[in-house]
């Protein structure tokens, strides 16, 4: 298709502008056409039009039309297309063999075809299609799928087999290995349309296929033009990034993480009942957890009250068992209110929920406190029977798996549902009914909620217009009662790795981001760690990941605690009272009870992303993060277990997985030019954490790390700032800490004037020398601090006091001591001479 537009003769910028969006939007309303030519006239500034346009693929012409009056020709080739029976992505073939009622739309961007929606036709009209794609061969991916209906995984491979059910994100890597051409990186993302749900696969002949499908057979259609988004270029997390933000202002039903407010816990250790009490929670075992937390020089700063607080029906449950298999998963809620283990009666004080949490807000100095409930209410829903539920509507619903999820992992709770039943409030009714709940733990002093079991929804849209229509439903519901009850936008969503919710959330800013921390299951704590680092590439574009509780006290307590430390994540245990490391704690919890937290969500690093770090026996797993001044790298053994597809499970598949060799090197940190600012050339300090090492690292050269298996590293990346041709610095951070440049707030350099500072009498100088600069940091925190200077420093201070330092020749290491700020949150004032 040919578009012939003829623009005024004007060099002014905003007009070149003004056309130039015209353009674009003209272009953009083309939705299948193969490329487009402008005309443009005489002394028109078509090359600053070219920049607006931001095309990628052009060819200019000079040609002459009637009157010989010169023009300037320009044909725009989009960057994704059908090519005969091809997908070509940026000149690559990605799929073959795609069929003819297959649909390509050019998307919306910043440029005129940054990316494309698929769409597809049938003949009929049903509520669940498989469409095939075509055929993907010989091209390394990797995705991440939902193995259980809660939770998603990851999964790599190089041909259309490989996709698993499920599947709801994918990246592919093109790379042409016969010439220099860029490496490609496309995004595959099935989306919402409608009241359907597309989802990826693959089948035995290597074809990509969407399944579309409602929920509900009374809702049925024949087509889809939008249900995959694609987007490419040479940035795999840029792409994804871009292509989210793309999705997001197409279906506007959801918003980006970086609009989203952040629950300030997320910054404070916290301590989770979970696995201390499980269901069996107490008021007392509240106290008794946060004393004894407390006690070690940890203090929890929020509390989350998991399951175990509310009024159910429990008559299935055996006394005898703690937790039974199964048996809670029927329980329903009887009543929005606290039950009878949170009235305490040992002392004169008003009993219930609102008890508990003034004492420990007043008496153990904690500033959140959640509490859990199921998106339902409860795992089997509400109780219909009961006095105080009839006003929601609820009903005896029995759950309807996609045949995607039951082909993946068999669930306890869907069998216990299947037979029970859930006690569903109706969508009408449900804001009705979050909002007495919340508004009732609001007048209790609760400050946010745990909402777990969210993905039970999308089976019960069968009546409901489908599970997009439900899903949809209870999510803007939750949302509407939150930003009305809980200030601080107090929500973390809980297995809810479903798309349907996903696409549907304003909103809520915090996701866990795998399946549990299982204590006692040995298989699960290496696929726990790589699970979350994949599963964050696709999550974290909506929410800022939590990894879930752990224990301080565990053979893997310092594996958990290391990669949470790097993950921008909220950190907090679930110890039993009395069972703690605080040596390890005090790794990641300040005096203060705050965390060092990284800014960003922990992903893997470039060379990470289509290995197999739990499978493959060879590959080590590599997490990248940044803080304020710096970056980090943590690196992981995390071979040796994962899902098998075979036995639909977590299990060992190699018991004694070997030792493996890496590397790591300053561009693992993709952000890292952004934080070191444009004067950077390139070279970092890197402190190794966990062996202490300090090493002065040229730009582009790597560091070789070797790990056993639930062994870690974590390397933090310090851009070095050159001041003179002889004296460079960069800040560390504290050294005993897991993210220990995390600490550092705020890095300067300030270049002396002529005059001449003499030496401390407790530096080793002899003689004087001038300063030539003041390294200016913000620190936060308190212990070792250390930084890199390449000659011994003048003079060192603290809040304008001058503190005795260690400096060693060999690396450069400069160390001092930070005292305990009696402030929370304090920043120090540091100040080097050099």
């Amino acid at each position: 298709m040919f578009m012939f537009i003829q623009l005024a003769s004007d060099t002014c910028h905003d007009l070149v502008r003004r056309y130039s969006r015209l353009v674009r939007l003209l272009i953009a309303s083309q939705f299948s056409a193969e490329h487009f030519s402008l005309l443009l006239l005489p002394n028109f500034s078509w090359k600053l039009a070219f920049s607006y346009l931001e095309c990628t693929s052009s060819e200019l012409i000079a040609e002459s039309v009637s009157h010989q009056t010169p023009f300037v020709k320009m044909t725009i080739t989009p960057k994704i297309s059908i090519d005969g029976a091809n997908l070509v992505v940026h000149g690559k073939t990605v799929l073959k063999n795609v069929p003819e009622n297959i649909v390509l739309t050019p998307g919306t961007g910043s440029g005129l075809v940054t990316g494309a929606f698929i769409g597809a036709t049938s003949s009929n009209t049903k509520s669940l299609h498989v469409f095939p794609v075509g055929v993907l061969e010989d091209l390394r991916f990797m995705c991440c799928f939902r193995f259980k209906l809660w939770w998603m995984t990851q999964r790599m491979g190089t041909c259309g087999k490989d996709i698993p059910l499920e599947t709801q994100f994918m990246l592919v890597e093109s790379k042409d290995n016969n010439d220099n051409s860029p490496t490609i990186y496309t995004v595959f993302l099935p989306l919402l349309e409608g009241q359907f749900r597309a989802v990826l696969q693959g089948n035995d002949k290597n074809e990509l296929e969407i399944c579309l499908e409602s929920g509900d057979h009374a809702v049925e259609t024949n087509q889809g033009l939008s249900l995959v988004y694609m987007n490419a270029g040479t940035n795999p997390f840029e792409v994804i990034t871009q292509a989210l933000k793309a999705v997001e202002n197409h279906m506007q039903t959801f918003h980006h993480r970086e609009k989203k407010k952040l629950p300030e816990f997320i910054d404070w250790f916290g301590w989770c009942t979970w696995d201390a009490f499980y269901t069996d929670v107490t008021a007392e075992g509240v106290e008794e957890g946060l004393k004894s937390l407390s006690s070690g020089g940890t203090p929890p700063r929020f509390l989350i009250i998991d399951d175990g607080w509310q009024q159910i029906g429990n008559e299935n449950k055996d006394p005898n068992i703690v937790v039974q298999e199964g048996a809670q998963f029927a329980n329903r809620l009887t009543g929005i209110k606290e039950n009878e283990k949170f009235q305490k009666k040992k002392d004169d004080h008003p009993p219930g929920l609102k008890h508990v949490v003034d004492e420990a807000k007043e008496h153990h100095n904690v500033k959140y406190v959640y509490v859990w409930h199921a998106l339902a209410g409860y795992w089997g829903g509400v109780n219909p029977t009961v006095a105080g539920m009839e006003h929601y509507d609820p009903t005896l619903a029995y759950p309807i798996q996609s045949p995607g999820v039951k082909g993946n992992q068999p669930d306890i709770v869907m069998d216990s549902l299947a037979v029970h039943g859930l006690g569903l409030v109706h969508p009408r009714k449900v804001f009705n009914f979050y909002n007495e709940l919340h508004a009732y733990l609001a007048s209790c002093g609760v400050d946010g909620v745990k909402v777990d079991v969210q993905n039970i929804i999308e089976t019960l849209g069968a009546g409901y217009g489908g599970r997009v229509s439900i899903t949809r439903s209870y999510v803007q519901a939750l949302e509407a009662s939150i930003a009305k009850n809980f200030e601080d936008n107090g929500c973390i969503a809980c297995m809810c790795h479903n798309t349907d919710g996903l696409y549907s959330a304003k909103q809520t800013a915090i996701i866990r981001a795998s399946d549990d921390f299982y204590p006692h299951d040995p298989a699960s704590h290496t696929i726990h760690i790589s699970s979350v680092a994949y599963n964050t590439l696709f999550l974290g574009e909506f929410m800022q990941p939590d990894w879930d509780m752990f224990h301080s006290l565990h053979p893997a307590a310092d594996y958990h605690a290391a990669a949470r430390s790097i993950g921008g994540c909220a950190i907090y245990v679930s110890d039993k009272p009395g069972n703690h490391n605080f040596d390890l704690l005090r790794k990641l919890v300040l005096p203060d009870g705050s965390v060092l937290r990284a800014q960003l969500p922990g992903r893997p690093t470039l060379d990470c992303l289509f290995a197999d770090p739990a499978r493959d026996g060879i590959s080590l797993l590599k997490i990248w993060n940044v803080n304020k001044c710096t970056g980090v790298v943590g690196v992981f053994n995390c071979q040796g277990a994962g899902w098998c597809k075979i036995e639909k499970k977590t299990r060992i598949h190699d018991a004694s997985p070997g030792i493996l060799t890496g590397s790591v090197q300053s561009a693992d940190v993709d952000a890292l030019t952004q934080v070191a600012g444009p004067d950077w050339h390139g070279e970092t300090i890197v402190y190794c954490q966990r062996s202490g090492e300090v090493i002065r690292l040229p730009k582009g050269v790597s560091l070789p790390v070797t790990l056993k298996v639930l062994e870690y590293e974590l390397f933090h990346f310090c851009p070095l700032e050159e001041i003179s041709e002889n004296i460079s610095v960069a800040p560390i951070g504290l050294l005993d800490m897991f993210n220990s440049s995390g600490a550092v707030d705020e890095f300067e350099v300030h270049l002396a004037s002529e005059s001449r500072v003499f030496s401390d009498s407790s530096t080793p100088l002899s003689e004087t020398r001038p300063v030539t600069a003041t390294v200016s940091l913000k620190v936060r925190g308190c212990g070792r601090f250390g930084a890199y200077s390449s000659q011994l420093p003048l003079r060192c201070s603290v809040d304008g006091l001058n503190t005795e330092f260690s400096y060693d020749h060999e690396t450069g290491l400069l160390t001092f001591v930070i005292p305990v700020p009696q402030e929370e949150m304090y920043k120090w004032c540091i100040q080097i001479e050099v």
